[in-house]
């Protein structure tokens, strides 16, 4: 039996990772590229479709923020992104990991994204793991334990993003992968988010 193919797909979080050596019983692709934002991922796309992988992990999002885009614009990309792979892969598992806690400037913005993230992963059938009950401080900065920027990731931060997503994808890999797909989803069916100041 093949081992599974997992591509990790997202920004310099993402790239900064040893997948294949966490995850040595896996297939796993490392596609983070370092500064990229939902749109650099969505032009992109073809690179995973090509893979036919069994199982995605996203995390993008950060860089939006950070230069300034609004929230709607971010969450919108993310579900496009969602749908294309949902449509061009439709066997794959996908995971969807809610953006990253950063500096305490963020937070609103960053939880506001999360809250719709969380809601749409279900209607193209991906799983949401919220990361921030490990990563982030209560007023929402990303421990200072696990970055020396607040932004990057130091060893003790990939522990900890890790003692959640292990789990996250074991759970994630015991799902049945999807047979047939699902039906043409139209991102006017569903609200805009309304991004907090």
């Amino acid at each position: 039996m093949t081992a599974d193919t997992v591509v990790f797909l997202g920004d310099s979080l993402t790239q900064g990772g040893d997948w294949a050596g966490w995850f040595p019983d896996l297939t796993a692709v490392n596609l983070g590229i370092g500064g990229n934002t939902t749109d650099d991922v969505l032009g992109r796309l073809d690179s995973v479709v090509e893979l036919d992988p069994d199982e995605i992990v996203l995390l993008i999002g950060t860089n939006d923020l950070g230069m300034r885009r609004n929230v709607e614009s971010l969450v919108r990309n993310i579900q496009s992104i969602l749908v294309q792979l949902r449509r061009e892969l439709p066997g794959s598992r996908m995971l969807v990991q809610s953006i990253m806690p950063r500096g305490r400037e963020f937070a609103d913005r960053i939880r506001d994204a999360n809250i719709h993230l969380r809601q749409f992963s279900a209607t193209v059938h991906a799983q949401f793991l919220d990361l921030w009950p490990t990563m982030a401080l209560e007023d929402g900065e990303l421990n200072p334990a696990y970055s020396d920027d607040r932004l990057h990731l130091n060893d003790a931060g990939y522990e900890a993003w890790l003692s959640e997503l292990r789990p996250a994808l074991v759970r994630l890999r015991d799902l049945p992968p999807m047979t047939s797909p699902i039906r043409a989803i139209m991102l006017d069916d569903y609200a805009r988010p309304t991004p907090q100041s």
